[in-house]
């Protein structure tokens, strides 16, 4: 659960430049005030009454060293020199003292805490996406740091440091008349409590308001993923529909519960502002009136309380922005607390690549059960040998557990008992990042980023020769579409691969997993979405990698299977058959009743 100490901490690698550079920012704000008080002294200069004692004292110093007359024309000088010092002097000081390290520090701290997030999004488990999309996740982040990057200038370069005015203040009026100070004292109090006590309320509106922004922002990522879905469906109006109800609700919820909320805040502290500005100036006007203080004294006084209540309304500003954003910062925090996942590689790369493992490719899976949950049994005691350089494919209806058994090889999941061996080791034993290095996989659907041909081929193994990419590609036929395309292998895919077809997304998936020259290596229903000619192609390479390697296939069409070297038909979990395709569709089992309804066109698995 993510506190406010969290927001704090966001900051914590620059406490001490923070801590320096605060005070910094509060010492020239209360050097702000030495001018209202000095024109104090200069009217009672001008107006013939005495300077408080440590000014005459001080000018009767300078009067001894210079050994100039101790008359009105030093005094005024003396003021005029205090002036300037605190105005005209520090000038080109305060703002690389001040402004410059208040935006230095947040922005090495977004840069920071980006990394972070990185790492944070990198370790994370799978089932942590299977529940949240892409929308609602780079949401998420972006206004958590976003606004922890606003915040700070803010907090750090106008809020403490008014308030240390606003103290340095109350110190001057109490030296000149002790009641008013108090008086002031206690306005001062009963405005920032009350105002706390609304800002909290409104803090509770505003995450609730967070996380609807949240889920709304999730939507439109859904609508624009499956924008093809949605134009095939002809939806785009119930889609808009939907969205303006949602936009509707949200546009009520903070016009009228929570920026109602503020204006009625900012309402009231303006009353009771101008209220007490005007008891000050007529509790002053009286002591003066009484002489019990001075003109010069009744200006100051009167100068520097307006100084203070004008504070109130900036001071209230920034509470209300960081109240308007601390919800999403701590939404921010609630992410980076979510636990790795036993899956997360390590994210040192010298670490990966030095002492890269090497595998015969022998696996074997002794009692392996796994389930999602006390009620989703996937996987139940199998055992399974794989030889060096076998080709071995798994069939089975949907849900049957074949998807699940890849997951776990890959390590994404641990079985809840038996083991996976490698070579005779325990995957579990292995660090996670070097093994997975000597796998490699081909989905249904091959994951492209948006840079050329050529970048996504050596994803895997960018040091790769130019060699080895041809030769990968020439197996996996890439090469004959390259070729017809105007930049070749710089040609820009475009965003998920939309420039390639489906059948070319197969092929250059397949090139990228032999370019990282993986021990292992797995088709997870590769073919089973393309058609005929695809996957007609996808085989032909998919042929000439078998016995090269330990292969592992994944197929929904049978077809893709009949070269395998053993064949393991999965049912509820179970491991039901196991042979070669002859002799299964011998032995008259599922995989022959499968195979028979695919050849007459009446099932696909």
């Amino acid at each position: 659960m993510a506190t406010y100490k969290d927001i704090v901490r966001y900051y914590r690698q620059y406490w001490g430049i923070s801590l320096l550079s605060i005070v910094a920012a509060s010492l020239f704000e209360i050097l702000d005030l030495v001018v209202p008080y000095v024109i104090g002294q200069i009217l009672n200069v001008l107006s013939h009454q005495p300077l408080d004692a440590p000014l005459q004292g001080l000018i009767a110093q300078i009067a001894a060293i210079t050994h100039l007359p101790l008359n009105q024309s030093l005094s005024l000088w003396t003021l005029l020199g205090m002036i300037f010092g605190v105005s005209v002097v520090r000038a080109p000081i305060q703002p690389w003292i001040g402004s410059w390290f208040h935006w230095a520090i947040p922005l090495r701290a977004r840069r920071d805490r980006t990394r972070q997030v990185l790492e944070k999004i990198l370790t994370l488990p799978l089932d942590f996406y299977d529940e949240n999309n892409p929308g609602r996740i780079s949401g998420r982040i972006a206004r958590g740091i976003t606004n922890h990057t606003w915040s700070y200038p803010e907090i750090a370069g106008q809020f403490i440091p008014k308030l240390m005015r606003v103290l340095g203040i109350f110190v001057i009026i109490w030296l000149i008349d002790w009641p008013i100070a108090l008086i002031f004292f206690v306005s001062f109090v009963i405005i920032f409590t009350v105002s706390l006590w609304d800002l909290r309320q409104l803090i509770q509106r505003e995450e609730i308001l967070d996380r609807y922004i949240e889920n709304t922002e999730s939507r439109t990522s859904e609508i624009i993923t499956n924008i093809k879905t949605v134009k095939a469906f002809a939806t785009e109006a119930s889609e808009l529909e939907r969205q303006q109800q949602r936009l509707e609700r949200e546009m009520q919820v903070v016009l009228f519960r929570i920026h109602k909320g503020y204006v009625t805040l900012a309402t009231w502290q303006r009353t009771i502002v101008q209220c007490c500005v005007f008891g000050v100036l007529a509790l002053t006007l009286m002591a003066t009136a009484r002489g019990e203080i001075s003109l010069g004294h009744f200006v100051t006084t009167l100068t520097v309380s307006s100084m203070a209540y004008a504070e109130i309304e900036p001071l209230s500003m920034v509470a209300e922005f960081f109240a308007r954003r601390y919800a999403s910062m701590l939404r921010l925090h609630e992410f980076m607390q979510q636990p790795s996942g036993a899956d997360a590689a390590g994210l040192i790369l010298e670490a990966v690549q030095d002492n890269p493992y090497r595998f015969s490719g022998h696996l074997e899976l002794q009692h392996v059960s796994f389930s999602y949950g006390a009620n989703q049994a996937v996987l139940q005691d199998i055992n399974l040998r794989i030889k060096p350089q076998q080709t071995v494919a798994l069939v089975g209806r949907s849900g049957s557990g074949k998807s699940t058994l890849v997951k776990l090889l890959f390590r994404y999941f641990e079985p809840q008992t038996g083991q996976i061996l490698m070579d005779g080791q325990d995957i579990r034993t292995l660090d996670v990042a070097r093994y997975r290095r000597r796998l490699a996989i081909v989905h249904q659907e091959v994951d492209i980023f948006n840079g050329t041909i050529l970048e996504n081929l050596t994803y895997g193994n960018p040091q790769v020769g130019w060699e080895q990419v041809q030769s990968a590609c020439a197996i996996a036929k890439v090469d004959e579409f390259v070729e017809q395309l105007s930049q070749g292998y710089a040609t820009v895919v475009g965003e998920r691969g939309v420039r390639l077809s489906g059948g070319q997304r197969q092929r250059l998936g397949i090139a990228r997993a032999l370019i990282v020259d993986p021990d292992v290596l797995v088709f997870d229903e590769a073919t089973s979405s393309l058609d005929y000619e695809s996957e007609r192609k996808i085989q032909l390479a998919m042929r000439s990698i078998l016995g090269t390697r330990t292969v592992l296939i994944i197929a929904h069409r049978l077809s893709t299977v009949r070269e395998a070297d053993q064949i393991i038909v999965l049912d509820q979990g179970h491991i039901v058959e196991v042979g070669n395709h002859e002799q299964l569709l011998r032995y008259g089992g599922i995989y022959q009743r499968l195979h028979t309804l695919q050849e007459t066109g009446e099932l696909r698995v």
